[in-house]
């Protein structure tokens, strides 16, 4: 069952659109599918975020592109790792969520997504307290860290998925 908790446009789209926050445990459409991301608390619920210091970026969830060939969980089991460098395979993550980015105008030329894409979300939980962790070298990510509810909203102000964390830990 999907249930839309928000909906809102946000600045990083240059045409008007509508982004819907889906609470789902299915995969949307995968051929419509650009990114996933990995929402990951630990026991004390903790959830570890990855902090991209370049243009202006700062704290987000882990998570990126698909690539060719990857399918949406090992995307975000990839992308976890190489922005926070802890290590998830793919069965660990489930999915629980969705970004639906429809576009209501015609796209830039050098827009490269289609009119209709989504960008999955995934959790796990650890049965332990979250260890220390950073990035592998040649990471964009700066640093990584386990923070808590109130440190999450107070740093992720405005992120589109920020509704999203309350649905991400784990029953």
């Amino acid at each position: 069952m999907t249930h839309v908790i928000a909906t809102r446009t946000v600045p990083w789209i240059p045409v008007a659109h509508r982004l819907d926050l889906i609470l789902s445990p299915t995969l949307p459409p995968v051929d419509q599918i650009t990114s996933a991301f990995a929402f990951v608390s630990d026991e004390t619920g903790r959830t570890l975020l990855t902090c991209i210091d370049r243009e202006g970026r700062g704290w987000d969830i882990p998570g990126g592109h698909l690539e060719p060939g990857e399918t949406p969980p090992e995307a975000a089991a990839r992308e976890l790792y190489e922005e926070t460098g802890l290590r998830l395979t793919s069965s660990d993550l489930s999915v629980f969520a969705w970004e639906r980015i429809e576009l209501h105008e015609p796209p830039p030329a050098d827009y490269r997504y289609a009119a209709l894409t989504y960008m999955v979300m995934f959790r796990a939980r650890l049965p332990r307290p979250g260890a220390p962790t950073r990035p592998p070298a040649g990471s964009e990510s700066t640093h990584a860290e386990w923070l808590s509810y109130a440190d999450i909203s107070r740093l992720c102000a405005g992120r589109s998925w920020l509704a999203l964390l309350d649905g991400a830990r784990p029953l």
